[in-house]
């Protein structure tokens, strides 16, 4: 573990705390190449494929791709123009998806949003795919390596993303200014070169291109349009990451916006006119023979020297970054559909460099997929491009149209035109691209977006439902005290059962029990209970052909339905191994399944009491400077717990309550309303700060709901639950002094199915994990099942 978490450190960076997130804002000489990578690589293959298409006509369809490059840049100074507004309208980011939904509806913005994340994946594997094609196109000795050589890359960049932002701007700056440098030095050379009068060929000049279609038709010229459209990929990402830029953002990140125009279509309108001089011929047949258009331009304008090589080197560069525009989207648009109930939560939550780490690790995987499925060619991945752009480019437009008829703030006539345009230009496209690549790949992303929608809704509805649930509270009376049953799991006689038994004594009770499965070789249990606690009841309970667990969950369902006012806790005793996960259980069989059922049932709350054999101690970790402060607490904690040797696994003398919480649910109330019944003592609450908001939402609704608990708040200045958790139970432990043990109560839903419990973030079982090594502690859970009546969960 530990050398994981140096490993980790290495590769990442130590974590960053989150007061250093305006540290973590890009100028605007770093958030170019971070953003506009993407819309600036485009432009080294857009003319490539417009001239693929073009080809199938012979050499007389290249004639057209001028024409068509003109009028992709058309296109392009539109959307730039129309993508200005929308900064200047929504400066706190999130592009189409917030324009789309707070002007036309969430289900629009839904389309908006998966088409955009899918358009991320394919940026990912189209321009790591197309990096590599300038390799090869170098050297084709590597073909057969393109698939390794892209995940490689692929790998390179995610790791530069999760080192953070700013870092990954620091590290792409140069390839970024290097490529549109040695770009325009090569346009400017062959350019001046033909003014000379002696204008270079291509390797392929005169290469005789035999006509695969009937001429140059209408539906061909579409569709070479429709594949050089993919030079507009990217120019939305500005919009989506203005809460990225320093202040004044909206301002930074217009004039960035603008630059990245103004360079992407002076590369692109060169390279394409540059084509034509040289007389670039390719085709899918020939392009591995040849090399890409822009390899050619530069192997005719600078020979093989170093020019070349120069130009080869920064085209791969940045076509493998470009995919870091995404990155940069992808995980942050993630994000905010998270706080719609739209993705997983998870997706919310920062990483160690104050990144949203699951989205960074999702595009990977899915991206990394596609390029495997497709073996790194960009002439089969650029079929699915560009329809995902155009539905969120038409989107965004058409909800800014309406979002300027409804303000109408000052000059909102004005932006209306531009916007108008930007929606009827992009509409436009959006229906010729899916006309032109429908067989070639683009049905697959039009079945792709339903279902991205689909899930979504899903997801959304999953989300209400759980939160409708726990709105359902009930005040909370510390001064009520509820009839309370305490039953001890007993499978075999030890110091780790009277242990149980002593805690259970001291909780506030009714009455004190013990709950025992029969199995075989259990009979010097019952004998030792007789001789040495008679004067607590024995349940003996037949474990029958489903088992310990279903014996234990039955007993808990005939308790609480016989005597539904009374709370209800069972207590298991464990011995605490040198791991968790071979640590000597309670019963014999199925006790991890005795744990799992326990904690799916409302009715119960389940103590877990921890002892530790004298003479046994847990693995340590080598002491590092770098080990985390997580894995610091645990070693300390276990190494005093064992030094106090009998004091602290032998006789309790008091028991003080801690209840853990997140947010003010019914959940949390009715745990402390639970602690209030049983503890003995005060009870305190503790509220871990994540973030500001959460903290301020706590404290209202504990004002609120008039709880009369003490609710202490700890910030975690590194966003870590655990550590945070783990520091503050270490110094209340040793506040307690000996003979106290920590009882922390902790609420959980219970969601039934699988599927369900992976959209939330299990920072129960977590904190249940790392708190197992202490024997100071006994972690209480006190479950709720969401799919518990309304009425049976307010009688408990």
């Amino acid at each position: 573990m530990h050398a994981w978490t140096r490993a980790k450190h290495w590769l990442i960076g130590a974590p960053l705390a989150s007061a250093e997130h305006e540290h973590q804002l890009l100028p605007k000489f770093l958030a170019l190449p971070i953003f506009a990578s993407d819309a600036l690589s485009s432009v080294a293959y857009a003319t490539e494929e417009v001239v693929l298409v073009l080809a199938l006509a012979g050499a007389a369809g290249l004639d057209f791709v001028l024409p068509i490059a003109l009028a992709i840049a058309a296109l392009m100074a539109v959307v730039v123009t129309s993508y200005r507004q929308t900064v200047r309208a929504y400066p706190e980011g999130g592009g189409a998806f917030l324009v789309t939904h707070d002007n036309l509806g969430l289900r629009p913005a839904m389309v908006a949003a998966a088409a955009l994340l899918t358009d991320y994946v394919l940026t990912v594997a189209v321009s790591v795919s197309a990096g590599v094609a300038a390799i090869t196109s170098a050297a084709p000795s590597s073909l057969g390596y393109r698939v390794p050589l892209a995940l490689a890359f692929l790998l390179l960049v995610t790791v530069a993303n999760l080192r953070g932002a700013r870092e990954a701007g620091s590290l792409f700056a140069a390839p970024t200014y290097a490529f549109v440098a040695i770009v325009l030095v090569t346009l400017g050379t062959g350019f001046v070169r033909c003014l000379a009068g002696s204008c270079p060929q291509a390797v392929s000049a005169g290469t005789p291109l035999a006509p695969e279609v009937a001429g140059v038709t209408l539906l061909l010229i579409l569709r070479a349009f429709a594949s050089g459209a993919s030079a507009l990929t990217g120019t939305e990402a500005i919009a989506d990451g203005v809460q990225a830029f320093r202040p004044p953002k909206a301002r930074n990140a217009a004039a960035t916006l603008a630059a990245m125009g103004v360079i992407a279509i002076s590369m692109f309108l060169g390279i394409s006119a540059l084509s034509r001089l040289l007389d670039v011929r390719v085709t899918a047949e020939s392009v591995d023979r040849y090399g890409t258009v822009l390899s050619q331009i530069g192997r005719a304008v600078f020979g093989s020297g170093a020019g070349f090589v120069v130009l080869q080197i920064a085209t791969a560069a940045i076509l493998v970054l470009a995919a870091n525009t995404a990155y940069q989207d992808f995980p942050r648009l993630s994000a905010i559909l998270a706080g719609h109930r739209l993705m997983p939560r998870q997706f919310r939550n920062r990483g160690d460099r104050l990144v949203f780490s699951n989205g960074i690790l999702a595009i990977s995987l899915l991206s990394g997929l596609l390029i495997a499925a497709f073996g790194a060619e960009v002439s089969r991945l650029i079929q699915l491009y560009v329809v995902g752009v155009f539905t969120s480019f038409t989107l965004s437009q058409s909800g800014m149209v309406r979002h300027w008829l409804r303000s109408r703030e000052r000059g909102w006539r004005r932006s209306v035109v531009f916007n108008t345009i930007g929606a009827a230009a992009t509409g436009v496209v959006l229906v010729v691209v899916v006309i032109a690549k429908f067989t070639h790949g683009a049905w697959i992303v039009m079945v792709a977006v339903p279902l991205f929608v689909a899930g979504m809704a899903a997801m959304r509805r999953h989300y209400m439902w759980v939160a409708s649930r726990l709105r359902q509270v009930h005040p909370v009376d510390c001064g009520q005290v509820r009839p309370h049953r305490v039953a001890v799991l007993a499978s075999r006689s030890g110091r780790h059962l009277e242990r149980a038994l002593r805690f259970g004594r001291l909780l506030r009770s009714d009455r004190l029990e013990t709950w025992h499965v029969r199995e075989t070789g259990d009979r010097r249990l019952r004998v030792h209970w007789q001789e040495r606690h008679a004067d607590i009841p024995l349940t003996l309970l037949e474990a029958g052909p489903d088992g310990v667990a279903a014996a234990l969950r039955d007993q808990v369902r005939r308790v609480t339905a016989a005597d539904p006012d009374s709370l209800l806790t069972v207590v298991v005793a464990e011995e605490v191994g040198t791991h968790r996960w071979r640590h000597a259980w309670s019963h014999r069989s199925g006790a991890p399944g005795i744990l799992w059922a326990l904690r799916r049932e409302s009715g119960v709350a389940v103590a877990d009491v921890n002892y530790q054999p004298a003479g046994r101690r847990p693995r340590r970790p080598r002491s590092d400077s770098r080990v985390t402060l997580v894995s610091k607490r645990l070693v300390r904690m276990a190494g005093t717990a064992l030094d106090f040797g009998h004091s602290r696994a032998g006789p309790l003398q008091r028991v003080e309550t801690v209840v853990l919480v997140s947010e003010v649910t019914a959940p949390t109330l009715r745990a402390v309303q639970y602690a209030c019944s049983v503890s003995p003592a005060a009870v305190r609450a503790l509220h871990v700060e994540i973030e500001p908001e959460q903290r301020a939402r706590v404290e209202a609704a504990w004002d609120q709901y008039g709880v009369k608990v003490p609710l202490e708040v700890v910030p975690s200045p590194f966003r870590d639950l655990t550590s945070t958790v783990i520091e503050y139970l270490e110094d209340a432990a040793q506040r307690a002094g000996e003979g106290a043990v920590l009882n922390v109560v902790i609420p959980e839903f219970v969601v039934a199915s699988a599927a369900g419990r992976l959209l939330h973030n299990q920072s129960a079982l977590w904190i249940r994990s790392a708190l197992y090594a202490d024997t100071r502690i006994v972690v209480t859970s006190v479950p709720w099942a969401l799919d518990e009546k309304p009425e049976a969960a307010a009688a408990r």
